[in-house]
């Protein structure tokens, strides 16, 4: 799947991703692929512990829900703008009961211009009481951070993983995946780590936290 030259601000709209969808079939893997980051998923949501039910937003036409499902996770509900990649993903894992593939209505119609606070409200209404929530993205703590806390109650953990290149995973990281990065208040803690400006995807692990509900904001420092 190519990227095109149609500006960022149409990614927000069903009609930009029906349009790429209907005439590139893909798969296409945004950011990681599952193999690269199974190590992490399996660290917080483990297959032993019993059946996890798994969200996927914004999955379209990647591989990475079948693959979930190839390596044991029972249940991997996808969710998607798109009805014309939904239609087909329902189409091709036809015969597959561990995938379910919906239209995301949150993200259709009026509500197509949800800001990035609503969407992590909404993906914890979701997630509930038990929920893992876990971000992959290319931004940084010193922006990501005060959103992700102003939006939930929950207690963060940062990892990284390079960039993949041309799909495979580099001989020698400049981090351990599994292994959280120190992540103090603002987040200013990672760069002194892994220096400015690294070639990386960083990914938020979000649990839910009661502590944090009752008595004036806190900011948490996750060791």
């Amino acid at each position: 799947m190519t990227m095109g030259t149609c500006s960022t601000q149409a990614y927000g709209e069903a009609w930009y991703w029906d349009k790429r969808y209907a005439h590139e079939s893909g798969p296409f893997d945004w950011y990681q692929n599952y193999s690269t980051m199974a190590p992490l998923i399996n660290l917080y949501l483990p297959r032993s512990h019993g059946h996890h039910r798994i969200l996927v937003v914004g999955c379209g036409n990647s591989a990475f829900s079948e693959e979930m499902a190839d390596d044991g996770y029972a249940e991997v509900v996808n969710i998607d703008i798109s009805s014309v990649v939904i239609e087909a993903m329902q189409k091709k894992h036809s015969n597959r009961p561990q995938l379910t593939w919906t239209l995301d209505s949150l993200l259709c119609g009026n509500n197509s211009r949800l800001n990035a606070g609503n969407m992590l409200e909404e993906v914890w209404r979701v997630l509930k009481d038990k929920g893992v929530y876990i971000l992959i993205t290319y931004g940084a703590p010193t922006y990501r951070l005060h959103l992700l806390r102003d939006s939930c109650l929950w207690t963060i953990k940062l990892h990284v993983i390079e960039k993949l290149v041309s799909g495979e995973s580099p001989e020698h990281p400049i981090w351990k995946l599994t292994d959280p990065v120190p992540l103090d208040d603002d987040g200013s803690s990672v760069e002194a780590v892994l220096g400015q400006n690294p070639d990386i995807h960083y990914i938020y692990i979000c649990t839910k936290d009661l502590s944090l509900k009752a008595g004036p904001k806190h900011e948490v420092a996750v060791e």
